[in-house]
Formats: C-alpha cells, structure tokens, sequence
C-alpha cells in the first residue's frame, strides 16, 4: 500500500506515536471486576456475565491518527453479545468510527459491522463476515483517521474508506477530538439474527481480549482542534495515507467476496434516494 507523507502542518497539538500500555492509557470505566488489565499493562479482558458487560476508554482524547488493538473475541457460542471498538467525541452531535462485532451460534461467523457517525447523524453502516475465525487468535483491527479519508483496516487489509466529501456537502469527522471506547456488552434484543437469537446465560462468562495497542496519533492540547508533528523522525504516514492500486485491489476482493450489507445499495430503506456519498465511490 502506498503510503504518502503529509505536506500540510497541523498546528496546536503534541503529534505522539505510543506502543501502549492499559495501566497508562486506558481507564476501565465500568463492569466492577469483570474488567482486568493483566500483564503489567500489556494485556486486557473484558467480561460479560448476566449481571453485567463491562468496559474501558483511554485517558487521551485525539483529532486524527493511527489506532490499532489486537483483539481476540468471544469463542464459542456467542450469540446476543456485541464486543465494541471504535472512536466517539460525546453530545448530541458527536462524531464517531465504529467497529462492532456481533456474535454468532457456535460454527457461525461472527458478523463485523462498521459505521461513521459525523455531527450525530449515523446511518452509514457495512457488514462483514471476516475470511477466519476472530475468535480462534488475535487479529489486528486499525483505524486510520486523516483529513482526507477515514480507513477500516483487518490485519492491514483495508476494508472500507469513507472519503472527505465536504466539497458536496457531507460532513466529514474533522474538528472533535475521540477518546478510544470498547466494551462488551449483552444485545440479544437485536445483536444475532435481528434478536431471534439469544444469549445463552449458560456459557458465560464470556471473554474478550485486547493486547498490542498502538496510537501514532495527535493528542489534543487544551484549548486546540489541531495538531502538529514535533519529531522529524516520526513515522506520519497516517496523515495522508491512502490506497494505491493493490490497495484498492484488497477492498474490492474483501468487498465483492465478504461484505454482508452495504447501506449504499439498500434501496428500501432510502426510497427518496441514496445518500449522496454513496454516488461517489461504490467502494466507501
């Protein structure tokens, strides 16, 4: 994938690349007990029981970067449990990148259901049914956010782009600052096969795994919506990275062989038309 370095100069903040650490990045936010960083910070387990998910978010808040998390996810019968990752600003019209992981009946596969959220309004989704099993190893799952694109990575192969289309008039996630959010969580009311599926209270609890988290990001300073890169030596290719032709090859395969829905051709659910970006790109 061709990687081009950024040429613009983002002003006001602390451009940080961080190998993480859960103890130094993460707050656990709730769940009591059933959320546990382990490892001298390296590792970090979210748990669901019929009392409770659980849940984290990080101690930093970033307008724009890298992020990616390691995650293993729930084995088994996972069915009515979602395990959450995404990047969300607060209030009514927050912004928000999403990863989302419903679970499955055993021998399943999990269903990965992505959606950008700009100025509060949603309604963007794409599902995927991934090409192995989330649940049998770690798997990396990155969000690159730029001025120009925000990118949906598996194992670095992307799987969505959503383009800056502001020149059409969409709004696009470029001025609040995100804190990384993830939990686990029961969601048998709609979660697998729209609900008809339940979560069987007898398998639990149910686990989920998060290590090797990495943030080459800007960190927001206070008072500041923007950033600039400090260090010549740091690797920025995030701030203008995009997909060169192999790149786009690897959407399109994991679109045509493995998207489950696309918002962009459900004609029923917008009778008075597709949303405007969906006109742009068949690969957003």
């Amino acid at each position: 994938m061709a990687l081009l370095f950024v040429s613009a100069v983002f002003l006001g903040a602390l451009a940080v690349a961080s190998a993480g650490n859960f103890y130094r990045d993460f707050h656990i936010t709730w769940g009591d007990q059933r959320a546990k960083i382990l490892n001298g910070g390296q590792d970090l387990t979210l748990s669901l029981d019929r009392a409770s998910g659980s849940g984290f978010k990080s101690k930093n808040e970033y307008l724009f970067g890298r992020i990616d998390m390691q995650i293993k996810l729930v084995a088994g019968n996972s069915a009515g449990t979602v395990a959450a990752y995404y990047l969300s600003s607060q209030g009514p019209t927050h912004d928000e990148i999403d990863f989302e992981f419903l679970g499955n009946l055993s021998g399943n596969p999990y269903t990965l259901h992505t959606n950008v959220f700009t100025q509060g309004k949603g309604n963007r989704e794409q599902q995927f049914h991934l090409w192995f099993d989330p649940a049998k190893a770690y798997h990396t799952y990155s969000i690159v956010w730029n001025t120009q694109r925000i990118i949906f990575l598996v194992d670095n192969i992307p799987i969505r782009v959503f383009n800056n289309l502001e020149s059409i008039g969409i709004p696009f996630p470029k001025n609040q600052p995100m804190r990384i959010y993830s939990s686990l969580w029961n969601a048998d009311d709609w979660a697998t096969m729209g609900g008809r599926v339940k979560t069987d209270w007898s398998n639990a609890p149910f686990t989920a795994s998060f290590r090797n988290f990495n943030a080459n990001t800007c960190v927001r300073a206070p008072g500041s919506s923007s950033c600039t890169r400090t260090d010549p030596n740091q690797d920025s290719t995030w701030q203008d990275q995009a997909l060169d032709a192999s790149g786009r090859n690897r959407l399109r395969w994991v679109q045509q062989k493995y998207m489950v829905y696309n918002y962009c051709t459900d004609v029923n659910r917008f009778p008075q038309g597709l949303p405007p970006e969906c006109k742009r790109s068949r690969f957003l």
